[in-house]
């Protein structure tokens, strides 16, 4: 968007906020002791930046253990949170701008916000936390919905529908900026890990799954998941093929190469490529499936992308392939000798761009310049933690 764009938007933001003030505007929540009965929590966002909530979530239950705690997020990260013990309800909402499809049409995402704005009205909830820096749209409907207390982050845009702001930091990790919202109602910034729990039949499937491919209990299994959202973030098929073949011949381990339906000729074409047998899972599984084969895993390596994150969430050793976006902020959120983060040395990292044209991915080879041998050296190091298998 660009910055004409910016500011008129922002100036009917802060008109629509000021006219409606008088009608609309709800108290503060009140004095810090008194104790919130119902909290909604907004994040339209996907895979990874759902799970790097979920410490947030779990400090918020500490703090409120008897409040019922809602989540209201897209139908993309409903497998995320949907066995999260934190989290009493989850709302699905198609956020406008998240869907990754075309707007049906230039008043949709209006007609929406009027729609879950009636929906979380009737709901009553005392105190709502936008958990995305910059998203208004979600705190206008926390306003509109007249939730009393409304916090998010101190962003323009945001602002005017918000009872409080926390200043959001930049260069600050995603699960210390949720954990500065959690403080800021009344709970604890302990540095919580990401949680996923795997179902009892995600955990069935996994092993069925597993024996089927004859992958044996104690055989090293290393799960690579080479696909990402953007295509700036892949790596090159033939230094997957060589990192796969260099660690199935060290460690007689297996190879599982998994992703979404649309990741399966990715997968195919790194199969081929590889001198040794693997096993192409992509399109096969759920998230929750996906996750247990992870937990099963000595190993999991990637891109930048919510997968990976879903590892670090199972516990299992991860090498983090990264180029545009900035770790700092968006990288692995445990032991950095347990999940390791591998980025080129271009001096233009990180850019956070995401949305380069098949033209000018050329020209930005941030993800493609991290070597083999960098890989290989960062799985040796976590492999050679498992002594049965060196």
């Amino acid at each position: 968007m660009d910055k004409k764009r910016e500011r008129f938007r922002l100036f009917l933001l802060r008109l629509f906020a000021s006219l409606t003030g008088p009608f609309l505007r709800a108290g503060a929540f009140g004095q810090k002791a008194i104790y919130p009965s119902s909290i909604l929590l907004i994040r339209p966002d996907h895979i990874g930046d759902v799970l790097f909530t979920t410490p947030a979530l779990r400090a918020l239950r500490d703090a409120f253990p008897r409040a019922r705690i809602t989540y209201l997020i897209g139908p993309w990260s409903k497998e995320v949170i949907v066995n999260n013990p934190n989290v009493d309800d989850v709302v699905l909402c198609p956020f406008p701008g998240f869907t990754r499809l075309p707007k049906p049409s230039f008043l949709y995402p209006y007609i929406l916000l009027l729609q879950f704005t009636r929906l979380i009205h009737t709901k009553g909830f005392d105190v709502a936390l936008i958990l995305r820096f910059d998203h208004w749209w979600g705190a206008l409907m926390a306003y509109l919905s007249r939730i009393p207390r409304r916090i998010g982050y101190d962003i323009p845009e945001v602002r005017p529908f918000l009872t409080d702001v926390v200043p959001y930091v930049q260069g600050r990790h995603e699960v210390e900026q949720n954990l500065t919202l959690v403080e800021s109602v009344g709970g604890r910034p302990v540095a919580y890990p990401l949680e996923f729990r795997p179902s009892a039949s995600d955990e069935e499937f996994a092993a069925s799954y597993l024996a089927e491919r004859g992958v044996k209990g104690k055989e090293p299994l290393i799960c690579i998941h080479p696909g990402a959202g953007a295509p700036v973030k892949l790596w090159l098929k033939e230094s997957w093929a060589q990192v796969a073949d260099a660690l199935a011949q060290r460690y007689g381990a297996k190879v599982i190469l998994t992703g979404s339906g649309e990741e399966v000729p990715l997968c195919q074409a790194i199969c081929e490529l590889m001198a040794n047998e693997a096993i192409v899972a992509a399109g096969d599984t759920s998230l929750g499936e996906l996750a247990a084969i992870m937990a099963r895993s000595s190993l999991v390596i990637g891109t930048d992308s919510g997968p990976l994150h879903l590892a670090v969430a199972v516990g299992t050793p991860s090498v983090h392939l990264y180029g545009p976006v900035d770790v700092h902020t968006f990288g692995p959120w445990g032991d950095p000798s347990f999940h390791i983060a591998l980025t080129s040395r271009l001096d233009c990292i990180p850019c956070n761009r995401l949305d380069y044209s098949a033209e000018e991915i050329e020209e930005h080879p941030c993800v493609r310049s991290i070597s083999v041998e960098m890989v290989l050296e960062a799985a040796h190091r976590l492999l050679s933690r498992r002594s049965s298998y060196v």
